[in-house]
C-alpha cells in the first residue's frame, strides 16, 4: 500500500512541478491525481473529497508566504493536508504505565505485544507482559516463546480458562516491572461477551492506556471495529499493523478517526523489531519522497552506537568499498534496507527492487571480494577495470559477474545516499522541507 500510494503521489507531485504555469487547470489536475491516488489506496471517500476541495481552495485563495513560489506554496498545502488526513499522534511517554491491547481475532495483538515489549526493553525500561488471550489455541505459548526471545517475564496458563484471574495473578507477581502489557483475547465479530471482558480487564488493570490493533487489511470496515470498542473502553492510542501487505491500508488508517485518538505505531513487518512509532509529519514525508531523517536517526542511535561506522560520512554520502560492508552491516542491524532507504529525501530517485535484496550471504561474500582488493581499489572503485575485475573473481572464488554486481551495488547506494542533498531536477524535496518545514 506505501509504495503504490507514495509512488502515485510522487507521480501526481512531479507532474506539477514540470508545469511551466501553475494556473486553476493545473490545480484541478494535481486534485484529480490526488483522488484518484488516494481513493485506490481505499481511503474514505467522504474525506478524500473534503481534503481536495480544502487543497483546491487554498491553492487558488491563499497567497504563497513571501520568498515561496506558487508552486512549493501548493507543495507545501498537499503536504499539510496529507499530514491533517492521517491525524495526531498520541505520545509514548517512558514511565511506569499499564497497556491493555484490544482488537479482532488476527488482527496481530500478540506479535504486536511481544513488539511493543521489546520497543520498551530498547528504551532502558522493565518491562513484563500478560497472555490473557484464553481462547485462540496456541496464544499464550506462542507469546511466551516470542518474549522468551528477548528475555522479557511472560506471564499466563495455557489450562486456565479465566481471563480475568490471569490478569488479576498476573498483576501481583508483576509488581517489579515498569511496564505491563496486556494480551486480549479477540473474535471474529464484535460478540457481547468479548465487549464485557474487555471492560472487566480494564476496570482491573486500571490499564494506563487501551491500544487498539487494527490490521490494515480490514481497510474501511476498521471504522465499526474502531468505533465499537471505544465506545466500550475509550480507546487512547491505535496501533495497524500488516502495513506491508495490503491495498487496504488508506481505509484503517483514515478509520482511526473514529476513536477520537491517534496512530501510537505501525507494524511493517514480520521481525519482533517491526513496529514503528507513528510521526503524521515523518509518514508523509516518506511518501512524498522527503525521508524522515528523524525516524532514521532514532533508529541509527540504537542500532549504530556499538558498530565502528563513520555515520557522518554516510550522511554525507561518501561510500567507498572500504567501508561498504561495515555500513550495510549496520543497516541490516536497523531494520529492512527498504524502510531505511524510505527515511531518505531522495526525492524521485527510484531504486530498482534488487537494490534492496542484501541478504546476510549477499554480504558474506561481498566481503569476501572486497577481501581480495588492493586498497586502492577499496578506495577508488572507479579504476577497477576488466582485468581487476577477472583477477579479483579469481582471489574470491567468485565469478566475475558477483564482482560486477558488487561494483553495481556500490554505485547505486552512492547515488542514494547523495540524493540526501537534494533531488534530481528541479524537484528538490530537501530544499523545499527547509523552506516550509514540517509544520502547519
Amino acid at each position: 500500500m506505501l509504495d503504490r500510494l507514495g509512488s502515485s503521489l510522487k507521480d501526481a507531485l512531479k507532474k506539477l512541478a514540470g508545469k511551466t504555469v501553475i494556473d486553476r487547470a493545473a490545480v484541478e489536475e494535481l486534485v484529480k491525481d490526488l483522488q484518484r491516488a488516494l481513493i485506490q489506496a481505499d481511503v474514505n471517500v467522504k474525506l478524500v473529497m473534503q481534503l481536495s476541495q480544502t487543497i483546491k481552495k487554498r491553492a487558488l485563495d491563499e497567497e504563497p508566504p513571501k520568498g515561496m513560489t506558487v508552486r512549493e506554496h501548493i507543495l507545501r498545502i498537499v503536504y499539510q493536508e496529507l499530514v491533517s488526513l492521517v491525524g495526531m499522534t498520541d505520545e509514548v511517554r517512558l514511565t511506569p504505565q499499564t497497556l491493555l491491547l484490544a482488537g479482532l481475532q488476527g488482527s496481530g495483538k500478540t506479535t504486536t505485544t511481544a513488539k511493543l515489549a521489546r520497543f520498551f526493553q530498547r528504551k532502558g525500561l522493565k518491562v513484563a507482559v500478560i497472555g490473557a488471550d484464553t481462547f485462540r489455541p496456541g496464544a499464550f505459548q506462542q507469546l511466551e516463546t516470542l518474549c522468551s526471545k528477548i528475555n522479557i517475564p511472560c506471564y499466563g496458563s495455557p489450562d486456565e480458562k479465566d481471563s480475568l484471574k490471569i490478569v488479576r495473578e498476573g498483576l501481583k507477581s508483576l509488581t517489579s516491572s515498569e511496564v505491563i502489557i496486556i494480551d486480549t483475547q479477540g473474535r471474529h465479530a464484535l460478540e457481547n461477551d468479548l465487549i464485557k471482558e474487555i471492560i472487566d480487564i480494564n476496570t482491573i488493570s486500571k490499564a494506563t492506556h487501551r491500544w487498539l490493533v487494527l490490521d490494515a487489511a480490514l481497510g474501511q470496515q476498521a471504522r465499526e471495529q474502531a468505533r465499537a470498542f471505544h465506545e466500550a473502553v475509550q480507546i487512547d492510542g491505535v496501533i495497524i499493523t500488516k502495513m506491508d501487505g495490503t491495498a487496504k491500508g488508506g481505509g484503517a488508517l483514515s478509520a482511526v478517526s473514529e476513536t477520537g485518538s491517534g496512530i501510537v505505531f505501525i507494524g511493517n513487518g514480520e521481525t519482533i523489531e517491526d513496529l514503528e512509532r507513528f510521526d503524521p509529519d515523518g509518514f508523509i514525508s516518506r511518501l512524498l519522497g522527503m525521508g524522515d531523517l528523524k525516524a532514521l536517526a532514532e533508529r541509527a542511535e540504537e542500532s549504530i552506537a556499538s558498530t565502528d561506522v563513520d555515520v557522518n560520512a554516510l550522511m554525507k554520502g561518501k561510500f567507498t568499498l572500504r567501508d561498504m560492508y561495515k555500513q550495510l552491516e549496520a543497516l541490516n542491524k536497523m531494520g529492512p534496507l527498504k524502510q531505511i532507504m524510505s527515511m531518505l529525501p531522495l526525492g524521485n530517485i527510484d531504486l530498482p527492487t534488487d537494490a534492496y535484496d542484501v541478504t546476510s550471504i549477499k554480504m558474506s561474500r561481498f566481503k569476501v571480494m572486497m577481501d581480495s582488493m588492493t586498497s586502492k581499489e577499496l578506495d577508488d572503485p572507479g579504476i577497477i577495470s576488466g582485468s581487476r575485475i577477472h583477477r579479483i573473481a579469481l582471489g574470491s572464488g567468485t565469478s566475475p559477474e558477483e564482482v560486477r554486481e558488487l561494483l553495481r551495488y556500490h554505485k547505486i547506494m552512492q547515488k542514494a545516499l547523495k540524493g540526501m542533498k537534494s533531488g534530481p531536477g528541479g524537484f528538490q524535496m530537501q530544499r523545499l522541507m527547509k523552506r516550509f518545514g514540517k509544520t502547519n
